[in-house]
């Protein structure tokens, strides 16, 4: 008999271990978040840290013009408790599943909503998608996600409003530092071209003027006809221009042929766009991206 109530007492206690165990790990289970965009999901990362699972949806050095998702990665969205876009067509390939996301009553931040905008040009009104190259709107976007970020179960507001906070400070920080750098630019030298239109918030806040752009819209899907190249390649020209800014994980065939037409020296510059770049290739996070960024122009079209 002491054997048999020995046997039952272990059983006993393995039954309350995996209960416990069980239970654990549902106290533990994390809110859900999905993001579209590398550059959104680290801002997203910054202001909840561990208190969430933020899922990014675009990998390193993509186009999110162009990108797609698998049907694996359209279940998180509708699972979601948050999701993040950036809005304004930017995710070109995602668009009908966004749409079912808001169908479907999910919860979904769309960070353009929140921005003062501005058009792409001629574009016949179509709003600019790349409100990051401005880290001041960078600050409202991050104002207004904090809010719906306090309604997730799960997360403490406490810790919430001090990490918002911290990346606040780094925000307003990255903009005196830009501002200090592109003020080191002579007035006559203080022009971009771009390989499309990816910097007008940036020049916007900034003062620069921007020429044009090798393809002249918003996306990178659209293709430049031969009047066009002809058009910007007089504008070179005719303003002297000094650099052509390209996207580091586009080819810049159509920017080199511009710059050979426009037959003055032009140099070809690679920037981080539109995604962070993978670890230790120097743009893994969204303030290391603009730093280098203000780094690679400034220098371009000062010396």
């Amino acid at each position: 008999m002491a054997n048999v109530a020995k046997v039952l007492a272990l059983v006993l206690s393995g039954l309350l271990l995996l209960t416990g165990c069980a239970g654990q790990g549902q106290q533990e289970q994390k809110p859900s978040i999905v993001v579209t965009t590398n550059i959104l999901a680290d801002v997203v990362t910054n202001l909840v840290g561990e208190q969430a699972t933020v899922h990014t949806l675009m990998p390193p050095n993509v186009d999110p013009h162009s990108f797609e998702i698998s049907a694996q990665q359209a279940a998180l969205l509708q699972d979601a408790d948050l999701v993040v876009s950036n809005g304004l067509n930017l995710e070109e390939g995602l668009s009908r599943q966004l749409v079912a996301v808001d169908e479907a009553g999910v919860n979904h931040f769309v960070a353009t909503d929140h921005i003062e905008l501005l058009n792409v040009p001629g574009a016949n009104g179509a709003g600019d998608p790349h409100f990051w190259t401005d880290p001041a709107r960078v600050v409202q976007v991050v104002d207004a996600l904090e809010k719906d970020l306090q309604q997730i179960t799960g997360i403490s507001t406490g810790q919430l409003d001090a990490a918002t906070g911290t990346y606040r400070q780094k925000l307003v920080d990255l903009d005196a530092q830009m501002l200090t750098a592109f003020s080191s630019i002579p007035s006559a030298q203080r022009q971009l071209v771009t390989n499309h239109h990816v910097f007008g918030y940036l020049a916007d806040r900034f003062d620069l003027k921007v020429i044009g752009a090798v393809i002249p819209s918003g996306s990178t899907l659209a293709s430049p006809s031969a009047a066009d190249l002809a058009s910007l390649s007089g504008a070179i020209r005719e303003a002297q221009v000094s650099a052509i800014f390209v996207e580091s994980a586009q080819p810049d065939k159509l920017a080199r042929a511009l710059a050979s037409e426009a037959k003055i020296e032009v140099k070809i510059v690679d920037l981080y766009t539109e995604s962070l770049s993978m670890a230790g290739q120097g743009a893994e996070s969204y303030l290391q991206m603009m730093q280098a960024n203000t780094e690679q122009i400034s220098h371009a079209l000062r010396d």
